[in-house]
C-alpha cells in the first residue's frame, strides 16, 4: 500500500489554546523518562503558544535497587513512590503543580477529561485493561501514545480512541488496532522484576528507554506544540541504529 509522504495529521481546533490534560501510566523505564521530557515539553509550549499541560502520573510501583542507573532515581529514592517522588521533583524544579496517584491503572483513576492518554506499561494485559475502559467511546481521550520496548529495540504509536467527529476528523489507530496480537491472552508474558542493576542490563540497554521516550516526545512536540504530524510512530532498533517510521493511515479514495 503506498503512503503520501506529505500527507499530515492536524491537531483538532479544540486545542487552540488553554490546558492540555495529560494522564501517563507507568513510571518506569519508559514513563519517567516521559514524565522528565513531557516538563520541558510544558516550558517549550508555553513559549510558542498558547498552550500547555498538565499531567497526572499513575504507577503503583516503588524504587528499587536495580533502577538505580537506567531510570533517573537516586540511591536515597530506594522504597519511595516512584509517581510521587519524580512527580513531585520535576513540579519543584518547574513550579506546576502536576499530580501523582500511587495506584494501579485503570482502577485507580478513570479517563474522564483527559486529552492526552500516555501507557508505559509492561504487558499486552495492561494495555488489554485500559482499552477496555475506551470501547464505549463517551470518555475516550482525544489521543492514545503508547510506548514498549525490549532489550534493544522498541516502538512507539499514536492512536485515536475517540470516535471521529466532523467532515475534517481523522481517526488513527490504536495501538490495539495496530498490533491485533495483543489481544491474544493466551501469549505469556514476562514482567517479573530484575533484582540488581546489572541483570537489569542484560534485560534491557541502559539507553533503550531514554532514545525510544525522545521519539515520542519529538512526535508530541510537533502535534501538540506545531500542530500537525506526518507519522504516527517508529520502529527504533538501538542493536542497528535503525529508526523507521510508521506511517499515518492511508486515506481512502473515492472510485473513479
Amino acid at each position: 500500500m503506498l503512503h503520501d509522504a506529505a500527507r499530515r495529521h492536524y491537531l483538532p481546533d479544540a486545542y487552540g489554546d488553554g490546558v492540555i490534560n495529560v494522564l501517563l501510566v507507568g513510571c518506569g523505564g519508559n514513563g519517567a523518562q516521559m514524565l522528565m521530557g513531557l516538563a520541558s515539553l510544558d516550558t517549550a509550549m508555553r513559549a510558542i503558544s498558547s498552550r500547555s499541560l498538565h499531567v497526572t502520573v499513575v504507577d503503583d510501583d516503588t524504587v528499587s535497587e536495580a533502577n538505580l542507573g537506567r531510570q533517573p532515581f537516586y540511591r536515597g529514592d530506594v522504597g519511595a513512590s516512584k509517581a510521587r517522588t519524580l512527580t513531585e521533583r520535576i513540579n519543584i524544579a518547574h513550579g506546576l503543580n502536576w499530580r501523582a496517584v500511587h495506584g494501579r491503572a485503570p482502577a485507580a483513576i478513570g479517563l474522564d477529561a483527559i486529552d492526552v492518554l500516555i501507557t508505559c506499561v509492561d504487558t499486552a494485559a495492561a494495555r488489554r485493561a485500559i482499552g477496555g475502559m475506551m470501547v464505549s467511546g463517551r470518555s475516550c481521550p482525544r489521543y492514545w501514545l503508547d510506548l514498549g520496548n525490549r532489550a534493544n529495540d522498541g516502538q512507539f504509536l499514536i492512536g485515536c480512541p475517540h470516535p471521529a467527529t466532523g467532515k475534517k476528523a481523522e481517526r488513527l489507530p490504536t495501538v490495539l488496532e495496530y498490533f491485533p496480537e495483543l489481544a491474544d491472552e493466551s501469549i505469556a508474558e514476562d514482567d517479573a522484576p530484575s533484582c540488581s542493576v546489572a541483570e537489569a542490563l542484560e534485560r534491557q540497554s541502559l539507553f533503550v528507554n531514554r532514545v525510544i521516550a525522545s521519539h515520542a516526545l519529538a512526535l508530541l512536540f510537533e502535534l501538540l506544540g506545531r500542530g500537525s504530524i506526518g507519522h504516527s510512530g517508529a520502529f527504533i532498533n538501538l542493536a542497528t541504529g535503525q529508526a523507521v517510521p510508521i506511517p499515518l493511515p492511508a486515506v481512502a479514495k473515492a472510485p473513479a
